[in-house]
């Protein structure tokens, strides 16, 4: 959302969106093929890197060492960082405390999980996006259960749809029990 937002003010805009795994698997690619300056070069041509799950970076030195890195060209370039973390970059354990230092220069915000109606919005939204008839009482039964992330949300429908392909069923709320069973306690 963050990034269609700074596209939609800025139709020239370049951002790149990763998720922290990509970054932590481009650098050690990078690395092996002795590719670290074309690695580091990428994020010089971006007006916006947005980073998801950045508490992965926890107790990995190297990538921790080459983000603070980027993290500073980017600044210094008055390049905007948007990073995403499950709670408070201060709290997450094993991260270096000059790169806690550096993410405590930009705001943080807490963000709540969506409300019953979003989700269910969110998973009927999702559903066609992916071409898959998911009946309103399926979407209110996984948004009903699933209270925590979009992330959720996603993963159960994206089981729901896998499973109803793979078996030829139709998607309906009995259905939807007994596939997510596991996931809807």
């Amino acid at each position: 959302a963050a990034g269609n937002a700074l596209r939609q003010a800025n139709p020239g805009a370049k951002v790149m969106y990763l998720r922290s795994e990509q970054f932590f698997s481009a650098m050690i690619r990078a690395l092996q093929d002795k590719a670290m300056d074309q690695f580091k070069r990428q994020f010089q041509q971006i007006d916006a890197l947005l980073i998801d799950d950045i508490q992965f970076f926890a107790g990995k030195d190297r990538t921790q060492e080459e983000f603070f890195h980027t993290f500073n060209a980017l600044f210094d370039g008055r390049q905007q960082i948007i990073l995403t973390c499950d709670r408070y970059p201060r709290e997450v354990e094993g991260l270096e405390p000059r790169l806690k230092s550096r993410l405590a220069w930009g705001l943080s915000v807490a963000i709540d999980p969506p409300d019953f109606e979003t989700r269910a919005a969110i998973v009927l939204a999702k559903a066609r996006e992916r071409g898959a008839d998911i009946p309103d009482d399926v979407a209110f039964l996984i948004a009903k259960k699933m209270r925590s992330n979009v992330r959720d949300l996603e993963g159960a429908l994206n089981t729901l749809v896998a499973r109803a392909n793979f078996t030829g069923r139709s998607i309906t709320v009995e259905f939807a029990q007994e596939t997510l069973r596991d996931l809807l306690r």
